[in-house]
């Protein structure tokens, strides 16, 4: 890493360094996943804005891996971190796996048809912020099962108040804040980081 007119100038190519901090990244995109769905537990209102938190919590750490390694890999490590996730919590079903896996690859195709530039970085950054998509899209999309799953998981009333504060409409209004917050996020840690646009 080096300095240029005030900017930081990643060595940004696989290599042994690089290596190594993936490996730091992709921690923190898991803690911070899993600071998401803690969230998300604590009231029923969080959990129906998992995609605005989990815009606001990875796309940070997303978006300065995206740029220190302008190579292929970064979305598919990502991923497969949250699938390891699902295997320990023995949420590992094709409702939560499947999406983790379509999102990893789309992130990829978009870097790498953008060549790995900055345009193409924010828009894979923003995609992968849905990466738990089918871990929470349940809410409106399988909503039987999710209201099931918080009777018997969650505290007394956190169901019906879930389906209370969840119509469809809502999706919607999450969907659209949580990808303005991702690009938010995304500018903020370029200005913060000095990443060079390029």
């Amino acid at each position: 890493m080096k300095m240029k007119k005030g900017k930081v100038v990643m060595n940004n190519k696989w290599n042994k360094k690089n290596a190594i901090w993936m490996v730091v990244y992709a921690v923190i995109y898991a803690v911070f996943t899993v600071l998401v769905c803690v969230l998300g537990a604590i009231h029923p209102v969080m959990f129906v804005c998992y995609q605005i938190t989990a815009g606001i919590l990875l796309s940070g750490v997303t978006f300065y891996a995206f740029r220190r390694i302008q190579a292929p890999g970064i979305a598919a490590i990502f991923s497969l971190m949250i699938i390891l996730l699902f295997v320990i919590t023995g949420d590992a079903v094709p409702w939560h796996v499947i999406p983790v896996v379509v999102i990893g690859v789309l992130a990829e195709a978009v870097r790498f048809l953008c060549k790995y530039k900055w345009n193409g970085d924010v828009i894979s950054t923003v995609i992968m912020s849905f990466s738990t998509f089918g871990y929470y899209g349940q809410i409106w999309f399988n909503r039987t099962y999710t209201y099931e799953c918080a009777v018997e998981e969650m505290p007394e009333g956190y169901a019906d108040t879930l389906m209370a504060v969840s119509p469809f409409w809502s999706l919607i209004a999450v969907l659209i804040a949580g990808v303005a917050l991702s690009v938010a996020i995304t500018a903020v840690t370029a200005k913060i980081f000095k990443l060079e646009k390029k």
